[in-house]
């Protein structure tokens, strides 16, 4: 006799870990679709120029730090900005091993142009959070904080 299987034992659209990456992969995918369309750049390469905007000199070991993407993807982007002239690369003067990225002025340029798109998407995921938005805002601080460490995410 077959045994019955349980389909419910585990609620994987409401585990909260899986909704969170499902969600960032929408909301990265739909903000991509729209910096894609108008400036032609990939998310990897949004996200070093985004990085880069924050700082005079980045290395691909920190911009690697600060986000989800691996360094050999890190690195294509930059290669592929460095190509259309977007970024200049360095040696570190600390250690030989590590590559500075600086912005070039075109580079500048093409941020400067890339932040009221940023701006007015944010917006709109605000204002679409509603009167739930200062909660949200403020629980998805804690588990950035708390995901940044190896510490239990309580206390």
């Amino acid at each position: 006799m077959a045994q019955k299987r349980d389909h419910a034992l585990f609620d994987l659209d409401g585990f909260l870990p899986y909704r969170l990456a499902v969600v960032s992969a929408r909301v990265s995918r739909r903000f991509a679709a729209r910096y894609k369309a108008e400036f032609g750049i990939s998310i990897a390469q949004w996200r070093v120029l985004a990085h880069l905007a924050q700082a005079p000199s980045v290395s691909v070991r920190d911009i690697h730090a600060r986000v989800d993407l691996d360094k050999p993807t890190v690195s294509r982007a930059a290669a592929s900005l460095e190509r259309a002239g977007y970024l200049e690369k360095s040696e570190s003067d600390g250690d030989r091993r590590l590559v500075e990225l600086r912005l070039t002025a075109e580079g500048r340029a093409l941020i400067e142009r890339i932040i009221p798109l940023a701006r007015q998407f944010q917006a709109e995921l605000q204002q679409s959070l509603g009167k739930d938005r200062a909660g949200f805002e403020s629980g998805l601080d804690r588990l950035f904080a708390k995901s940044e460490s190896d510490a239990p995410f309580i206390d």
